[in-house]
């Protein structure tokens, strides 16, 4: 992964920190809500069979996100997944 890329690009078992979360309006509101925040590490777990909606782990939690909401997703560069 490149310098700063989105929470899309991030592959199944690569870890990221969230910089900013760019989708407008009350889904950007809600993801902020359950800890899409900047600092907050993120996981790619996996995506669907179809390649949309993708599972990432957030601060404990699994959660999905469609391809066009986690293009907006700014993250620091990834890290090794541990475990």
């Amino acid at each position: 992964m490149e310098l700063e890329s989105t929470l899309l690009a991030l592959e199944p078992g690569q870890t990221g920190r969230v910089l900013a979360v760019e989708v407008p309006g009350s889904m950007g509101r809600r993801l902020r809500e359950i800890g899409l925040t900047p600092g907050t590490r993120v996981s790619c777990l996996g995506r669907s069979p179809l390649g949309d909606p993708s599972a990432y782990l957030v601060r404990g939690a699994v959660i999905a996100l469609r391809a066009g909401d986690s293009g907006r997703i700014r993250l620091a560069p990834a890290e090794a997944a541990h475990g």
